[in-house]
């Protein structure tokens, strides 16, 4: 493997849940104490395995993020045996105002907005983004999210569009390998992985990124 060189790229671009944000968490800190009201129990590792395989299925079917997080909460309640109601629907994605940083990602892009231009790559609606860009302190100078694309990762017109707005060259960063580095991979860009720990909110996918990291921290410690 090539050695990393910080002067080969103009453009840092982001996934944002599970790179940036701790969306498991996040997921699990609405879902758990939901279906706790209903005496359902549940792991969380197969919680977040569920949302895992409904997930990209709901959005293949279009519409909003809100929608997506509504109809997979819908699969979910008919799987495990309660009616959700249209108010315990809509605050799904209304958790993720409440969805945490990982402890290095304020920190991390504000080092690196330094150096790189920094755009997101994001798989929500644009009010739903602006929540968690608010949490990381607003590091981005381009946002590109699903509803404005149209298409969800990883629909190769998400970084398709990355790849017309964005100045090149692009590095992009992420954790999940179904979602971002495969796709991205495909169109030629080069890709990081920050291999953080997961219990399996995102699909596996063998692919093979340019770069592997542990944390944010590990990949933003070669810039300095």
């Amino acid at each position: 493997m090539t050695e990393l060189n910080p002067n080969q790229y103009r453009t840092l671009s982001f996934d944002c849940y599970g790179t940036l944000i701790d969306w498991e968490n996040g997921i699990l800190g609405y879902l758990q104490p939901l279906l706790q009201t209903y005496y359902v129990n549940a792991i969380d590792e197969w919680l977040l395995e569920f949302f895992a395989a409904t997930e990209p299925e709901e959005q293949a079917e279009g519409g909003s993020y809100r929608d997506v997080l509504s109809r997979v909460l819908t699969r979910l309640a008919t799987r495990t045996g309660f009616s959700a109601s249209d108010e315990v629907q809509s605050g799904f994605a209304e958790s993720i105002e409440y969805w945490p940083p990982f402890t290095d990602s304020v920190a991390s892009l504000r080092t690196l907005a330094e150096k790189f231009e920094l755009v997101a790559l994001s798989n929500v609606d644009d009010d739903l983004f602006e929540f968690s860009n608010e949490t990381l302190q607003r590091p981005f100078n381009r946002i590109i999210t699903a509803q404005r694309v149209g298409a969800y990762k990883p629909d190769i017109r998400m970084f398709e569009t990355l790849m017309q707005e964005a100045e090149g060259p692009i590095l992009h960063v992420a954790q999940s390998r179904f979602h971002d580095i495969a796709p991205a991979a495909s169109l030629g860009l080069d890709t990081v992985w920050i291999n953080r720990p997961s219990l399996g909110a995102a699909r596996e996918v063998d692919v093979t990124p340019t770069w592997t990291f542990e944390s944010l921290a590990d990949f933003t410690g070669v810039w300095r």
